[in-house]
């Protein structure tokens, strides 16, 4: 399959879990774990879409960090706000199966998550326009 095509999966694997996203944004008690889960998971296509897009084979990983890393190693200049989705790598699995964060540890700014993830969203989309 070739990287455009890919690009194309995992945006609209990603537009998946920001439907769930956006449902969950809308109720003020949705259980954090989740929030998380789903803006983990759209970053994580998101970042390996990009990632098809620059000619790199993203590894199997939920580890945000390791994609962001290679991202840089690959060339890519990620939009301002992509960084702080690092954040979110604890909740692909720690937090779904082992419990919610720690009372010290920083919570979640959703509002905040989701704008990086549309900011990501449309630069991914643009490099993928651009390669048409």
């Amino acid at each position: 399959m070739a990287a455009s095509d890919e690009a194309r999966r995992l945006l609209v694997k990603a537009g998946e879990d920001e439907y769930v996203l956006d449902r969950l944004l809308e109720d003020a008690v949705a259980p954090e774990a989740m929030v998380g889960f789903h803006a983990q998971q759209a970053a994580e296509k998101l970042l390996k879409a990009a990632l098809f897009l620059a000619g790199a084979v993203p590894p199997r990983t939920h580890n945000l960090t390791q994609l962001l890393e290679l991202a840089d190693t690959s060339g890519l200049q990620l939009p301002p706000g992509s960084e702080m989705l690092r954040w979110l790598t604890p909740y692909a699995v720690l937090y779904r199966y082992e419990g919610e964060a720690e009372a010290d540890e920083e919570k979640l700014v959703r509002r905040e998550v989701r704008e990086n993830l549309r900011v990501l969203r449309n630069w991914v989309e643009s490099l993928l326009n651009a390669g048409q």
